[in-house]
């Protein structure tokens, strides 16, 4: 795809990326890209997400060009692109941007939000907002806009963090205004998009996060943070990482299976637009 024929308001500056005139506020740390960058390639949190992420869009495959909204470093439009998707990856915050630019190669890479775009109406066959929509406060009336940039039967692919219960000081240093359980995710997309999939991962995740996270922040404990971002994330590959990845490993071949899990810590859906 070129740029050039989905938007009148983009032009590429020096640096390689497209951009728009103007910015506005995310809801997302400013240091959050630059943090993520140095843990993701080695993370067996973002390892897994992709895999499980990989094995959802190939089940329910994009009918053309995919829109990596908030696609941050492009770790995951990386991957998408090296299995042979048309990626576009659009990210306001620039050293997210420049990262998926320079750092991994990605070649249609936007710095601005959606709105600043300006994209013609059904320019894209699916959508994919990994991690990105709890940080949007008015989430309905986004998915109702972002659903007009996708052709008739596009595809919509989502994943959040999931339940109430499990908030801690985790989702409000991410920015984060909700989490999900299966039940808002549908009723979020439902006025527009026919749900093909949806399904829990990061079931292993569920009990440590409820012990270690979201127990203290409701007792009102202070929260101080013991490990690096590298060691939470399983970069020296201990024991326990090594556990949790054969542990997580099931996951993306059920969901490969198109099998449904009714719990986990975060939750990946698939829909198709009505278009």
């Amino acid at each position: 795809m070129r740029i050039e024929d989905v938007s009148d308001a983009l032009v590429r500056d020096a640096s390689g990326l497209y951009v728009a005139s103007g910015s506005s506020h995310v809801s997302y740390p400013s240091e959050g890209h630059a943090q993520c960058f140095q843990v993701e390639d080695h993370s067996f949190w973002f390892k897994h997400r992709n895999a499980c992420i990989v094995a959802m869009v190939a089940r329910y495959p994009p009918p053309g060009t995919l829109l990596d909204i908030g696609g941050g470093n492009g770790y995951v439009s990386q991957k998408l692109a090296e299995l042979g998707h048309d990626i576009v990856l659009i990210e306001p915050g620039h050293t997210g941007a420049l990262n998926a630019r320079k750092a991994r190669g990605l070649e249609n890479v936007i710095c601005a939000k959606v709105e600043e775009a300006d994209f013609i109406p059904q320019s894209f066959g699916a959508v994919g907002m990994f991690d990105v929509i709890e940080h949007i406060e008015h989430d309905r009336a986004f998915l109702e806009k972002t659903a007009r940039l996708l052709k008739p039967g596009g595809m919509l692919y989502l994943t959040v963090p999931c339940y109430g219960w499990l908030w801690s000081q985790a989702d409000v240093d991410a920015g984060h205004f909700r989490r999900h359980t299966h039940e808002s995710l549908r009723n979020l997309v439902c006025r527009h998009f026919e749900i093909e999939y949806i399904s829990g991962f990061f079931q292993a995740l569920v009990l440590p996060q409820f012990l270690l996270r979201a127990l203290p922040y409701r007792l009102g404990m202070r929260q101080t943070k013991v490990l690096s971002d590298a060691a939470e994330h399983g970069a020296s590959n201990g024991l326990m990482v090594r556990l949790l990845t054969r542990l997580l490993a099931r996951e993306a071949v059920g969901i490969a299976a198109g099998r449904q899990a009714k719990i986990g810590a975060s939750c990946l859906l698939a829909a198709r637009y009505r278009g």
